[in-house]
């Protein structure tokens, strides 16, 4: 490649990821990164616990500062700096220069797009971007958050949205000392479990002190000033120091338009498995992809921090001239909200009722330790198989300290096609202080091999 020049557009996960690793099997390359913040490299996950000041400083969450790319590594970062469209004929970027509110083009030889999510916000409602009103996806948002509540010294906050972002911000602002509403559109919290397995974590969220209002959707805010004083609902009126948004995200694909780079599910940019676009130079990475899902063999888009450095790194690896491929995901998240833990993998019932899949599910009640041992807590696991093969579909659990990680036995086997009784098979550890002698998820196993 010699003095090809590779532009990156986004400097969080995928994009440094990528550079990194372009560095690494390229020492004369020529990388320029264009982020449109002042941070690259940071933990978007991260935002929640520097708010609720479980983490001291924001600098903890960032990985690799600016200055680090551009002294030690040689990737020239330049913050500040907006890309506003991309023409893979002349191959080259509009660029907005931030700070200096100027605007170039930049060409390129390799291109990769590593722009993530936007947080989906009502934009089509009055007020959405006042001053109290709050998205969580770039760390300087975390940072705005964490003034806020130091300066204004907010009562009470309004969280739209019970998605992970959503609980988590609740947790965070809990322990912040405020009172905390949470609007939620569908008819359960978390529309990534099942109902079953949903209606749990409401029923621990209001036990937690928040007011959860399910099935309502938000209408309008009242404004007084740039401030938000009031949410108003399609059922009430809702007074609120502050606005949180947990609606998820969006990919952030709006500025390829008339690019000719193909977009496919929620208008995520279609990739191959070595994360090439259909355009010839042209790679993508992170939360702005389609991911394959290992279980339904479906594309589906997915804002995992886990997905987006693995990606990065596949993107990397495939633009240095490396064999790399990335296989697909099985759609593995954990959150916690306060003392509860929350995890999932796989397919979802109805998900799998779309895909005509016959299938048998149960749900199981035990503990995370030995039932004498002190401190065994509560545990739920839910596991979905198909009805004649056992193949395993999906799994949920539920629980205090010591829940959520159990989840990645169960990835493990969705990853690798195991049927319920190769989980039952599987050889898992045993003590007292970690867990019964036949672990939760094997107990789970057990009862639903009956139904196979």
């Amino acid at each position: 490649m010699g003095n090809s020049t590779l532009v990156i557009i986004g400097g969080d996960a995928a994009g440094m990821s990528a550079a990194s690793k372009v560095r690494r099997e390229q020492s004369d390359r020529e990388i320029i990164v264009f982020e449109k913040s002042n941070y690259t490299s940071y933990s978007a996950c991260g935002i929640p616990y520097f708010i609720s000041e479980t983490v001291k400083s924001a600098d903890e969450l960032v990985v690799r500062s600016p200055e680090i790319f551009r002294n030690k590594f040689n990737i020239d970062v330049r913050t500040m700096h907006l890309v506003k469209s991309v023409d893979t004929t002349a191959k080259r970027i509009k660029v907005l220069d931030k700070i200096k509110n100027e605007e170039f083009w930049q060409p390129y030889d390799q291109l990769l797009i590593a722009t993530g999510g936007k947080p989906y916000c009502p934009s089509n409602i009055h007020g959405h971007n006042a001053a109290n009103a709050f998205g969580v996806s770039t760390l300087k948002s975390g940072i705005n958050i964490e003034n806020f509540i130091e300066e204004k010294k907010p009562k009470k906050a309004v969280i739209i949205g019970a998605g992970y972002i959503g609980l988590e911000m609740a947790e965070a602002l809990l322990i912040r000392g405020l009172k905390v509403t949470m609007i939620n559109r569908a008819k359960q919290v978390m529309t990534t479990l099942d109902p079953d397995m949903g209606e749990l974590i409401s029923v621990a969220v209001r036990n937690l002190g928040v007011k959860l209002y399910c099935e309502e959707e938000l209408k309008s805010f009242e404004i007084k000033g740039s401030l938000i004083t009031a949410v108003v609902t399609d059922k009430q009126e809702i007074a609120t120091d502050m606005v949180v948004f947990g609606m998820g995200t969006t990919p952030n694909t709006e500025f390829l338009k008339d690019s000719g780079i193909e977009l496919g599910v929620r208008n995520a940019i279609r990739v191959n498995s070595q994360m090439q676009t259909n355009i010839k130079d042209v790679w993508a990475a992170g939360d702005c992809t389609e991911t394959l899902n290992l279980v339904s063999h479906k594309h589906i888009h997915i804002a995992l921090g886990t997905v987006a450095n693995k990606t990065g790194l596949v993107a990397g690896a495939s633009i240095a001239g490396e064999k790399a491929a990335f296989p697909g995901a099985v759609g593995t998240a954990v959150c916690k909200i306060c003392s509860y833990e929350v995890a999932r993998t796989g397919l979802l019932e109805k998900e799998l009722k779309e895909l005509g899949i016959d299938y048998v599910t149960t749900s199981t009640k035990s503990k995370t330790r030995a039932h004498y041992y002190p401190n065994a807590k509560d545990i739920t696991v839910k596991l979905i198989a198909e009805k004649n093969s056992g193949r395993l579909l999906g799994g949920q659990i539920i629980g205090e300290e010591g829940a959520a990680k159990r989840i990645d036995v169960l990835a493990t086997a969705l990853t690798h096609n195991l049927t319920i009784q190769n989980i039952i098979d599987l050889d898992l550890s045993y003590a007292p202080p970690f867990s019964p002698v036949w672990d939760p998820v094997q107990t789970a196993a057990r009862k639903l091999l009956k139904d196979i």
